[in-house]
């Protein structure tokens, strides 16, 4: 396509600058040659107007809905749970609770009163998470946490990766 029929399809579409198209409405005016390839183009677009345009079936929209959702249907959700961390974390309370049951069990005391008589128990909360929660068992506690948080951290950094990868 020429500059010329360029500006000519801007002409008819009006798409050009008043500037444009007044200069180009002169020079249709002035040069016959031209005269006849704007009444050609002119025609033609007259054509393109009359023109019935090809509309699609009833069902397309409803047929490609129903295979966008058959496909999306296909994918595994991302969000679906991992068992094993669920596995994990039922592990790792089960296991706090019974250690916290064994220290309380542990630190209970018997007295005897008289030969006769029952045992009565002595508790002493106050003294017992005083006696536990000593430096040694924060350490080790905070140096547990830390080992899985890098843990998680690490394997989200690793499904990320491959998430990346297989894009």
């Amino acid at each position: 396509m020429s500059n010329i029929e360029e500006k000519l399809w801007a002409y008819i579409d009006g798409t050009c600058t008043p500037q444009e198209h007044d200069e180009i409405a002169h020079q249709i005016v002035q040069d016959e040659q031209l005269r006849l390839q704007y009444e050609e183009l002119l025609r033609l677009h007259q054509e393109f107007g009359q023109l019935e345009l090809d509309e699609p079936p009833m069902a397309f929209t409803y047929n490609v809905m129903e295979t966008i959702r058959a496909e999306a249907a296909l994918k595994p959700l991302k969000a679906s749970i991992n068992a094993r961390v669920i596995r994990f974390i039922s592990v790792f309370f089960i296991l706090t609770i019974v250690a916290l049951l064994i220290i309380i069990v542990g630190s209970l005391g018997t007295s005897q009163s008289a030969p006769g008589n029952l045992p009565t128990l002595n508790i002493s909360f106050q003294n017992t998470i005083s006696q536990h929660l000593n430096g040694v068992f924060l350490k080790c506690f905070v140096l547990f946490d830390v080992v899985v948080a890098l843990f998680l951290t690490d394997t989200w950094l690793r499904r990320r990766k491959r998430a990346v990868e297989s894009v």
